[in-house]
Order: C-alpha cells, then sequence, then structure tokens
C-alpha cells in the first residue's frame, strides 16, 4: 500500500461501518488498498446483513471517488452519501472548458453537502467511526503482528466483538439509568 511519506510497503486497511445511534460496529473488511473507490462494497455489506440499504452513509474524504458516488446513486438511490467535498485544484487555464457535465448524482451530493444538515451529519462521524477507530487502537490494533489476510480479518472481528460488547453494556446501562428516571 502507498503510505504517507509517499513510499509502499506491506501493509492492511480496515473498513468499518459503525451505527450512528448506538456505536455498534455493523460491518466490516480489511483490504489492502487504499480507501478510494470502497464506499460501494461498505453499503453492499450493510444491506447484505440488515435486508435493506442504509438511509444515510457517512465517509471521509478518502472515500470520495465520482465513480463511487455515481455508482451509489445508481444502485441505491434512496441511500444519502455523505462525504466532505474536496476542494478544487487550479487548473491551468490551457484545460478544455468542455468537458462533459458531472453525473447527477455527483451533483446531487455536492448540493446536499453545501446544507447545515451535512455538515452536522459529518461532524457525528467523528464521534461513531473515528470513536470505534481510536478505541480500538488504544485496546493495541495499532498494527497486526499475524501475516495473511484470514489471520489479519480474524484479530479485527475479536476488536471488533470487544467494542461491540462494550457498547452493548454501556447501552443496557443509559437504558436502566433512564428507565430508573422515568420510574422516580
Amino acid at each position: 500500500m502507498k503510505m504517507a511519506d509517499g513510499g509502499f510497503r506491506p501493509a492492511y486497511n480496515v473498513q468499518m461501518n459503525v451505527d450512528v445511534q448506538s456505536g455498534i460496529v455493523v460491518g466490516w473488511e480489511v483490504i489492502n488498498v487504499v480507501d478510494r473507490g470502497q464506499a460501494t462494497p461498505m453499503v453492499e455489506q450493510a444491506q447484505r446483513r440488515d435486508g435493506r440499504p442504509p438511509v444515510e452513509h457517512v465517509v471521509d474524504g478518502g472515500f470520495v471517488a465520482h465513480g463511487d458516488i455515481e455508482a451509489l446513486g445508481v444502485r441505491y438511490p434512496q441511500t444519502a452519501y455523505y462525504a466532505p467535498v474536496a476542494q478544487p485544484r487550479p487548473r491551468p487555464r490551457t484545460t478544455c472548458s468542455h468537458l462533459p457535465p458531472p453525473p447527477p448524482s455527483v451533483l446531487a451530493w455536492r448540493e446536499r453537502m453545501e446544507s447545515e444538515q451535512a455538515k452536522v451529519i459529518l461532524k457525528q462521524r467523528f464521534a461513531t467511526a473515528e470513536w470505534a477507530n481510536a478505541r480500538m487502537r488504544n485496546r493495541g490494533m495499532q498494527q497486526f503482528l499475524v501475516r495473511g489476510l484470514r489471520k489479519v480479518k480474524a484479530v479485527l472481528l475479536w476488536f471488533v466483538l470487544l467494542h461491540n460488547l462494550l457498547e452493548g453494556h454501556r447501552l443496557r446501562q443509559r437504558g436502566r439509568a433512564e428507565a430508573a428516571m422515568a420510574c422516580a
């Protein structure tokens, strides 16, 4: 994989779908390529597991690829895709201005991302997906100490199960506290 320093080294990339309301990891995958182009497979995984596609799908800027947005718009028109819009790079004046317009799904995504609601939804990602990543890293998942995709997936599954058990316990405790407050 290409690293942040520009070099290439053997590595794995962990993808996770996290439910915003509960903080539970509802989907995960390990790949050995960068994030770009991985939004569609994660939405497909969510549909396989839940029986329906997600209503909203929020990702970070590394996932943004017009091909993905277009594919999601065609396959899952009812799913609202939220991802930060990259700042356009200045183009040289010699560039042809007769480029085809972006597909309708890309235009809808750009328009959606300009709304205040989109900014609020995008901020929720830090409290869910990034928090789940941070929690797993704090518990020792900085580097996989095994070789092979099957073994890496097994290690990740253990971390996901631990995370979900702890989140389930937290949700039960919160439910008990809310029930006690309602009775009082």
